[in-house]
């Protein structure tokens, strides 16, 4: 039997894991009807466990993405994103030749310049180009776990600043356009989150600093702060910790965004790219206590799990050496 796919009897869908950390397709549902509380339990049961979650073949209305999205909490009204006008919740990328994308290609968790980013955002594919413009996503609470020890330790309790610089490239040199970025900055001032957050339902540790929002340790100098945050940055393009999305029309994906950063690959220039996409309003991030230097664990040397001969590990820690050093 394969591995990757999971029988559960008593689910009203049918969930295939697709990667080793993160991913799986959900199947035997029709998201142009309503959710049922069993369904709807199990969708949500499935995205805490594997960070997101992909439905094929859903040729819904911009209605059904919102019922569907509106099934797990408020939909959110990003500030920067491009929408419908009418139902500002409702976010309309359309990149073509006359449009290019800007500013998502670069891994971030959603809004996290906000003191509560979204738990989760929904992404619906209208009109996608046949090669290019895939979704990569990397799970976090995996990049968390692949951190050495002391790594994990240092960094927990630490907190970390984050604004909405990459939008202010939005914003041009006029008088009027001044005056908006001052209002914007006063309306959305720089978030002081967590470095480690910790997962509402799961309970998991995920690493919650990201390129694109991420500007600063709190209480480091600058040198040390961009030391370690390029570190951590680091961790998210690590391959064993993503999955990358190939999308076709009718498509639908929900990211966790607690705990899961995305890339979208801007290589299909100038083709034409259609989506539609709502996000979930979340909660405010809490993170982990400072750990006990006492509490740090001894560790033995492994000579074949990745480390070089300087004893530096030049490669991301699999499972088997996490149990080896737990045991």
């Amino acid at each position: 039997m394969d591995k990757l796919v999971e029988q559960n009897t008593s689910s009203p869908i049918t969930v295939k894991k697709t990667g080793v950390n993160l991913s799986a397709e959900i199947s035997d549902i029709d998201l142009t009807q309503p959710m049922d509380d069993a369904t709807f339990e199990a969708v949500d049961a499935a995205l805490v466990e594997h960070e997101v979650i992909v439905f094929r073949d859903q040729e819904i209305s911009s209605e059904n993405l919102i019922d569907f999205g509106r099934r797990f909490g408020e939909l959110t009204v990003h500030p920067f994103s491009p929408n419908d006008g009418d139902r500002p919740y409702l976010i309309l990328f359309k990149n073509d030749e006359n449009n290019p994308p800007f500013g998502t290609d670069c891994w971030h968790s959603d809004e996290t310049f906000r003191e509560c980013p979204p738990m989760a955002t929904v992404l619906c594919a209208k009109d996608v180009p046949e090669v290019g413009g895939d979704t990569m996503f990397a799970s976090m609470s995996a990049a968390f776990d692949g951190l050495s020890d002391r790594m994990q330790q240092f960094i927990s309790g630490l907190e970390a600043v984050h604004d909405f610089k990459v939008f202010k490239n939005l914003f041009g040199e006029s008088e009027e356009d001044r005056k908006n970025l001052i209002e914007y900055e006063l309306r959305y001032p720089p978030q002081v989150q967590p470095v480690v957050r910790v997962h509402p339902v799961s309970g998991k540790k995920v690493l919650w600093v990201n390129p694109q929002f991420t500007i600063a340790i709190k209480g480091m100098d600058e040198r040390e702060s961009r030391s370690l945050l390029d570190t951590l940055f680091h961790q998210a393009l690590i391959p064993e910790y993503q999955y990358r999305h190939k999308w076709r029309n009718h498509t639908i994906v929900m990211w966790d965004n607690r705990s899961v950063q995305h890339y979208a690959v801007h290589d299909y220039y100038p083709s034409r790219r259609f989506m539609e996409r709502v996000t979930i309003e979340g909660d405010k991030p809490v993170g982990v206590p400072a750990a006990d230097p006492d509490s740090l664990r001894k560790f033995k040397f492994h000579a074949k799990t990745g480390s070089d001969s300087h004893g530096g590990h030049t490669a991301p820690k699999r499972q088997f050496q996490r149990e080896l050093d737990a045991g």
